[in-house]
């Protein structure tokens, strides 16, 4: 009758450590029981990982693409710009060539009728 008291907490301290005891046990089992489950969400996930970073490097690599084959396109439209600048610029300086040969002879020819004028009136007066 002395640990009356003291039994009913020892009962409940006992029945407290089994329980817990038992709430342990059943958490293990069923981390135990979750395990497949875990390791075949991981692998999923680190699948599903992969397969973001193949199509992020696939992304990358066509960007780079685009962005190379705009900058070709760029310079091929810039070489043919400079192309056709140096075509014009030597068509001008021909056509400019001609128009002062042009003159020249024009001015050559009027020389020479004026000349001849005067010879025939020199001609002329003697």
């Amino acid at each position: 009758m002395k640990n009356g008291r003291n039994n009913e907490f020892l009962d409940r301290r006992t029945a407290a450590t089994d329980a817990r005891a038992a709430l342990l046990a059943s958490h293990r089992a069923a981390q135990a029981a979750a395990e497949p489950l875990r390791a075949a969400k991981q692998a999923e996930r680190i699948a599903t990982a992969s397969a973001r970073e193949e199509r992020r490097l696939e992304r990358e690599r066509v960007k780079l693409d685009e962005i190379n084959r705009i900058e070709t396109e760029a310079a091929e439209r810039q070489g043919a710009a400079f192309a056709a600048a140096q075509a014009e610029q030597a068509a001008r300086k021909t056509a400019e060539t001609a128009r002062l040969t042009r003159v020249i002879e024009d001015e050559a020819a009027r020389k020479a009728e004026r000349d001849r004028r005067y010879a025939n009136r020199k001609a002329r007066q003697v």
